[in-house]
């Protein structure tokens, strides 16, 4: 007959060896604070990966590359208005500018004239220039153009020869980006491009206000200093059927270097 105050732990009793029972979690404890602070958690992460991207989006906009709307038709057909496209801020001054590329600048002064914002509320307004700020947005200042360049520092730029065809450095351009029947300028005029200066014309030659209305007949004034190039327009990104890579047309390849 077994002795009830004998002690089973010594051999190996199912108080030493099986599953204890959970100690009782008075109300209101358990995993109630733990899900509070996960989510706590969950929104400070989530908060720092938008902080995170909007820096990152702010300096690539400031060193790299920044998106830009079309406001005109002085690109047609080439860029039309309302396209958007990435402009790189790599390809700038006197070693990234070249003949037959498209940037985006700044306007010298005069060849705009004064662009009033479309009110669309306090609320979306201050959306839309907070995105703008840190390059999620497009662009929509008022103060920037986009042209081709014809002509680096130092080249001569004449329009037109017995055949009709704007030269560079005496070597005629077959310009097969102008807008269907336009002429390569509905204007004649010889300029020298000044040195640290590029001289810019839109592809739709008729309804482009471009260096050629801003000139005096030398060059002086409608060429545009290097120091106003915001970038190369590298790539046409919406809509997305017209999506393209821009580059530098053939016939720029056979232009001289400016004596």
């Amino acid at each position: 007959m077994s002795d009830p105050t004998r002690d089973t732990r010594a051999e190996g009793g199912s108080d030493d060896l099986g599953p204890r029972p959970a100690p009782e979690r008075e109300e209101g404890q358990g995993q109630e604070p733990r899900r509070r602070g996960g989510f706590l958690a969950a929104v400070r992460e989530i908060a720092a990966i938008a902080a995170t991207a909007l820096v990152i989006s702010f300096l690539i906009k400031t060193f790299l590359a920044q998106a830009f709307w079309i406001p005109s038709g002085s690109m047609e057909n080439t860029l039309v208005y309302g396209d958007r496209v990435m402009v790189s801020k790599l390809q700038v001054g006197s070693l990234g500018v070249d003949r037959g590329d498209i940037v985006v600048f700044e306007d010298p002064g005069g060849w705009l004239p004064p662009v009033e914002r479309v009110d669309r509320g306090p609320l979306l307004n201050g959306t839309l220039r907070a995105l703008e700020f840190v390059g999620v947005a497009p662009s929509s200042q008022g103060n920037h153009l986009i042209k081709r360049v014809v002509g680096m520092p130092g080249d001569t730029v004449a329009c037109c020869d017995e055949d009709g065809r704007l030269s560079v450095n005496g070597e005629p351009l077959e310009e097969d980006y102008l807008y269907p029947s336009d002429q390569p300028s509905t204007s004649d005029f010889e300029i020298t491009v000044p040195e640290d200066h590029i001289w810019l014309m839109g592809d739709h030659r008729s309804n482009s206000r471009d260096s050629r209305a801003n000139d005096d007949g030398t060059g002086e004034q409608g060429s545009v200093p290097l120091d106003d190039v915001v970038g190369q327009a590298v790539v046409l990104l919406y809509p997305f059927d017209h999506f393209d890579w821009f580059g530098v047309p053939e016939t720029y390849a056979d232009v001289p270097d400016a004596p």
